[in-house]
């Protein structure tokens, strides 16, 4: 069962309608891994077994009456902890959350239950997706399945250390400055952010509300494409959701990429990139010249300022999103106040971690009178001009390519007590965030100590048929999706 739990979706889906597997088994094979192995990798915060095991015995059943299974039924996936699945504990890996019970399903739950896809657990993350490298939960760390010593990313760390160590098939995460992507990249494995708006937003506890967007971690860029599929949609509980019909993206894989315009962003290939990383991604733009596309270098001008205007207006939504959190209708309250205030004050101080301390003090602080102007205003007008820049962008270019991240996974702590330094890990993620473009990271080699290096590729706008056939054409063109973490 280990060897089939190392397998994609779409292998692992045909096993099943051959009934070389039941659901039932291929379901318990990973929960039983993630029991064994999960105390060392942190990668889950609670289990939801019985709805996972409901969900399979409804796909064995389809199966036995010889009804065609909806996409990717069967299949395990694992969601991360600030998405609502009803009955289950939703914390956001917060202490100010920790005993919440989710009594509704979020958009996404409800369509991956409604393709009977089982969600086997609560992927850990930092607190409220606030965080590059999964340190900052509340509960424990995650560790990178490919050395136990590092970071597996953030904020989505969770979700990308339980795919890459096989514990489950798939898993949801969300991307608010390169949550998804990161991680990803870390971690060896697919991980794609949709164009804003492609995926609803109803039921993901909202970090910062006009950048967040959930997105698929997988093996494979073609389980990803099915995956993105089944939670794509227009919902009307999401008024920034997209209403737009969702493509077959799987369909389009195979398409020839012979002349596709592939930008190489230059900023992003100079200055504090590590030797391994380079080489890599000039090797993969290399790969692409001998796949027959165009190779163009590309400047994003206004790049260079995208973690200030991130950090000022991703602080400025979460201080007001978190506003929420104030021990009186739910989640965590202080059993010692005096009064009201004392109430309000103590409950957020004991409930929220430093992190998210830090981002609600920068936030507040950005929106405060007499600052307004000089800061969130003056970033919303700088955020037009990033998104600007990829326009013109991709008047010359199909697609855009770039390193995930300047650096490999680092050891947990080296970056702990320097926030900036910690901030700038995601150079080359926030701007595709800013522009609400789509993004994915895919496997592009490995850097001296065998740790994983991703390659980013950006597309414009619901180009995300584009975005996952120029990644396909990569992948079958080199094997580093094959190789594992060894855990």
């Amino acid at each position: 069962m280990n060897e089939l739990l190392r397998k994609s979706a779409a292998e692992q889906s045909k096993a099943l309608k051959n009934k070389e597997v039941s659901a039932v088994e291929l379901t318990t094979a990973a929960l039983n891994r993630i029991k064994s192995i999960d105390e060392k990798l942190g990668a889950f915060n609670s289990l939801t077994e019985e709805t996972a095991l409901e969900t399979a015995k409804k796909v064995d059943e389809k199966i036995a009456k010889g009804e065609d299974l909806p996409l990717l039924a069967g299949i395990p996936l694992a969601l991360k902890d600030n998405m609502n699945l009803v009955g289950s504990r939703t914390t956001a890996s917060s202490k100010i959350l920790e005993n919440f019970v989710s009594p509704f399903n979020a958009t996404i739950s409800q369509k991956l239950l409604d393709n009977l896809v089982p969600i086997l657990g609560k992927a850990n993350l930092d607190e409220f997706a606030m965080g590059s490298s999964n340190e900052n939960s509340a509960f424990k760390k995650v560790h990178n399945p490919w050395d136990l010593k590092k970071v597996p990313g953030g904020s989505s760390g969770g979700s990308a250390a339980s795919v890459a160590s096989c514990e489950v098939t798939l898993s949801l995460g969300s991307d608010t400055g390169g949550s998804i992507r990161l991680p990803a990249s870390f971690c060896g494995i697919v991980g794609m952010k949709p164009t804003y708006g492609r995926v609803s937003r109803y039921g993901l506890i909202a970090f910062a509300s006009s950048l967040d967007q959930i997105g698929p971690f997988a093996r494979t860029v073609e389980d990803a494409a099915n995956l993105l599929e089944v939670i794509a949609g227009h919902d009307p509980k999401d008024s920034t959701s997209l209403n737009l019909p969702v493509e077959h993206y799987a369909d389009s894989l195979n398409n020839d990429i012979k002349g596709l315009r592939v930008g190489v962003i230059k900023e992003l290939m100079s200055e504090g990139l590590s030797p391994d990383v380079q080489k890599a991604i000039e090797a993969a733009i290399d790969c692409y010249k001998k796949l027959g596309a165009e190779i163009v270098e590309i400047s994003l001008p206004n790049l260079k300022h995208s973690i200030g205007i991130y950090y000022i207006l991703a602080t400025a939504e979460c201080s007001s999103n978190l506003a929420r959190f104030d021990g009186v209708r739910y989640g965590y309250r202080t059993p010692d106040a005096k009064n009201l205030l004392e109430m309000y004050t103590k409950s957020r101080a004991e409930g929220f971690g430093p992190e998210v301390k830090r981002r609600i003090m920068l936030g507040t602080y950005a929106l405060s009178s007499g600052y307004y102007d000089a800061y969130y205003k003056k970033a919303q007008q700088m955020r037009a001009l990033v998104t600007q820049d990829f326009v013109e962008a991709f008047k010359k270019a199909d697609i855009l390519v770039s390193p995930t991240c300047p650096n490999t996974a680092f050891e947990l702590g080296a970056k702990s007590n320097d926030p900036l330094a910690m901030y700038l890990t995601d150079i080359a993620t926030i701007s595709a965030n800013l522009a609400g473009i789509p993004g994915l990271s895919v496997p592009a080699g490995f850097d001296k100590d065998g740790m994983p290096i991703g390659l980013q590729i950006l597309a414009p706008q619901l180009q995300e048929a584009r975005l996952f056939n120029a990644a396909h054409k990569f992948e079958r063109a080199n094997d580093y999706y094959k190789k594992l973490a060894n855990i």
